[in-house]
């Protein structure tokens, strides 16, 4: 927000005045009540409020919580209640009114939520909180039981802030983009607001990764004459058919979203034109004769299927067993025109509103509809768990909470029949959880349809399970490797904490034990020494590690006891620094620690990432290895050291969430060393001499170090995996277009870090 201007002009007044008349308008299209005196009475205290305040892109200030009321109404569905809280949401964060000032003209419906909506502040929150991003995240979620709307508004607030993103510095874009495809593009499909959720995955992806989103978006203009003549030719035998049943429909096409398009291409390592389904023809009828809903989408998808053929391996059945967030519809794959699959739709006109709409809609059918509400329910459960959990701070209770955002889309069965709902990849051990803690705890495995399998066996949809337990067993930390929901990743790191509690009373014990013997006492000021000579992270964890036996007291402990101590080594230092950034998992850097030198930093410019004398000016993040050309944005550490991630590593994402403050824009300068290191995926024939031609590729006409080679051959075909270190992304490139003039290499492009993750 800028600085309040002497006045607006006369078109800017009249801009104010046509939204607001827009927004009236709109609401009186909506199926609600018309309450709209309480409305202008939030408009006029907003617009008193706000007054001259500009936005940074330097129109009204007023402007936007008109268009976050205008998402709210239209886009999403909701009421007078919700309008009026959207117009209101920034007055109590921005202004001199209050809560009470909010309470005493509006009721305490509209008080409550435009309280929800109001971020907590640096004053408001204690010293030691390693995240006010992760804080606010977790006051909004505490209002989710209470009166969803309040999320709802948020989602609304949160598009068109990215909507008008472009007016930011380049950091800022990036922490909004992030924090936005962390968490309120997950959020808004786990509400069910499908298109909302696209479009905010979209406008990430443009900020993050600016030239392949208008790559692909050109790619897609210039495709769409090919798909509406499509569409016309797959739909014509159908009108007729859907004619001759007298059915009441529409049908229509629904685009894949940039960035869906993108993430397949890169998890799939295939070119936009290998995308094959671009686009989903979807049915919706309107259901007004009392016929049962399901019953006429089987009659839909049987008249599809006698005039095109079926693809059983794609039908998806989401009637019978909604998603976790309510949606419904019944898809199937046929093959088209030009022998070309395209995915079909159906749904009633009930289904589709929710399925664009979400909870909103969900709220007006749900007397309809128990399933849903149950859904829902386990939902807020597991959200109230999360919330509950009393050691998640910051990063690892963002990643908890991102964990739970995902809609359940298998369903597996006890002995007994009773179903259980989770995610795809769930694994035994998450279906043990979901039937109770205890049967978590002790789990050992199961037998999946009367097969013994392990507690890291991911489960399909329909499974019968029956968990096998063990009284021996209780929860290690490699069990975290095998969950996919958050309420078993909850509950094991329970486990473990309370273990990891007992095990720093033991180490205390034992510490304090050996201090005796040289006739010192245990003192925080001594344990703190020990922890820094020692390497460790913080006090607790040198304890626990004597606790567990890990760290035994060397010979010449007493010795350390008496010198007066010294700084770890710069290396030690920087290693530290880097596991700090990655939930204190200590991972070694690719690059040496000399090239980690810090460089005074000018936040009001991009950094510029460059090596001089053979130094980098910054390290190389080990969890995705961004090499020159990549999109790439900085992490500043507490000693000024950078930490360069690709924007879109997952390690990444998290910190923008968590700790957007410490991000740095930047781009590539000069670089004259191969050492960045990155990994091809080369698939083909398998023929004589073919490992020989690879390898001549690479050291021969590149000149690049090869780290690691591992190939496989199975029935004629061959795929391996190359470890090289080069120069930049352009080398990368032109070493792939070379090896897929080899005749025998069909594929060869580089493993994203979605693969390698």
């Amino acid at each position: 927000m800028s600085q309040p201007s002497l006045s607006f002009t006369p078109e800017e007044e009249a801009l104010i005045q046509q939204e607001y008349e827009a927004l009236i308008s709109d609401y009186i299209a909506s199926p609600h009540r018309k309450k709209t005196e309480i409305i202008d009475q939030a408009f006029r205290l907003a617009c008193h409020a706000h007054g001259l305040v500009r936005r940074r892109s330097g129109e009204p200030y007023i402007l936007h919580p008109i268009a976050v009321a205008r998402i709210v109404c239209k886009e999403i569905g909701l009421g007078s209640t919700s309008i009026c809280s959207a117009l209101l949401h920034d007055v109590v964060e921005d202004t001199e009114y209050t809560v009470e000032d909010i309470r005493r003209s509006f009721g305490d419906k509209i008080a409550q939520i435009v309280e929800g909506l109001t971020k907590i502040s640096t004053e408001q929150v204690p010293q030691n909180i390693d995240s006010l991003q992760a804080q606010n995240i977790r006051k909004l979620l505490l209002t989710i039981g209470d009166d969803a709307r309040v999320i709802l508004i948020k989602i609304a607030d949160r598009l068109h802030n990215m909507r008008t993103l472009s007016s930011m510095k380049p950091e800022k874009q990036l922490k909004i983009a992030g924090e936005t495809s962390f968490f309120y593009a997950p959020l808004a499909d786990r509400l069910g607001l499908f298109s909302i959720k696209t479009e905010l995955e979209d406008l990430s992806f443009r900020y993050e990764h600016p030239e392949a989103y208008e790559e692909i978006l050109r790619k897609v203009r210039e495709t769409e004459a090919g798909r509406e003549d499509l569409f016309q030719r797959f739909a014509a035998p159908l009108k007729l058919r859907f004619d001759s049943m007298g059915l009441s429909y529409e049908m229509k096409t629904r685009v894949k979203g940039c960035f869906s398009i993108w993430r397949k291409m890169q998890l799939k390592g295939i070119p936009f034109e290998e995308v094959y389904d671009l686009f989903a023809v979807r049915i919706i009828f309107d259901n007004q004769d009392g016929y049962p809903e399901k019953n006429r989408c089987w009659d839909i998808y049987t008249a599809i299927t006698e005039v095109y053929r079926n693809r059983p391996d794609r039908l998806r059945d989401w009637i019978s067993t909604p998603k976790g967030n309510g949606y419904q519809a019944l898809h199937l794959t046929v093959l088209g025109p030009d022998a070309q699959w395209i995915e079909v739709q159906v749904r009633s006109r009930r289904m589709d509103e929710i399925a664009e709409k979400g909870l909103a809609a969900h709220w007006r059918y749900k007397n309809n509809d128990v399933e849903e509400d149950h859904e829902l329910e386990v939902w807020l459960d597991t959200i109230r768990e999360v919330l509950n959990h009393p050691d998640s701070k910051g990063m690892e209770f963002l990643n908890t909470v991102h964990l739970s955002l995902y809609a359940h889309d298998i369903t597996a069965f006890t002995p007994k029949g009773r179903p259980i709902t989770l995610p795809i990849n769930a694994s035994v051990l998450d279906f043990a959880y979901a039937v109770h803690t205890d049967l978590g705890d002790t789990c050992i495995g199961a037998k999946v349809n009367h097969k013994v399998v392990p507690i890291s066996h991911r489960l399909s949809n329909g499974d019968q399970v029956e968990v096998l337990t063990s009284k021996m067993t209780q929860p290690a930390a490699e069990w975290l490797d095998f969950v996919s929901t958050a309420y078993a990743k909850v509950k094991i790191e329970t486990a473990l904490r309370r273990r990891q509690r007992e095990a720093i009373a033991r180490g205390e014990e034992r510490l304090s034990e050996e201090l005796e013997r040289y006739g010192e006492q245990l003192s925080a000021s001594l344990l703190n020494r020990l922890t820094f000579l020692y390497h460790f992270d913080k006090p607790d964890t040198f304890l626990r590690y004597i606790g567990e036996g890990t760290f035994t007291f060397p010979e010449d402990f007493e010795r350390t006891l008496k010198s007066k101590g010294s700084n770890p080594s710069r290396s030690n230092r920087i290693t530290r620094t880097i596991s700090s950034l990655f939930g204190g998992k200590e991972r070694e850097s690719e690059v040496h620690p000399a090239t980690a030198a810090s460089t005074p930093i000018d936040r009001s410019h991009p950094y510029e990432l460059s090596e001089h004398d053979g130094r980098l000016n910054y390290i190389i993040a080990p969890c995705c290895h961004p090499i020159p050309g990549d999109d790439a944005l900085g992490i500043l550490t507490d000693e000024g050291q950078v930490i360069v991630h690709r924007r879109s590593c997952p390690e990444a994402t998290r910190y923008k969430t968590a700790q957007g403050d410490r991000l740095l824009s930047t781009l590539w300068g000069h670089h004259y060393t191969p050492r960045f290191e990155t990994t091809l995926m080369i698939r083909g024939i398998d023929s004589k001499g073919l490992l020989n031609a690879i390898t001549q590729v690479l050291l021969e006409d590149f000149k690049v170090s090869i780290s690691e080679i591992h190939m496989v051959t199975h029935e004629g075909i061959f795929e391996g995996r190359i470890t090289v270190q080069v120069l930049s992304g352009h080398q990368v490139e032109s070493i792939c277009h070379i090896l897929r003039r080899n005749k025998a290499i069909h594929e060869a492009y580089r493993l994203s870090e979605l693969d390698q993750g």
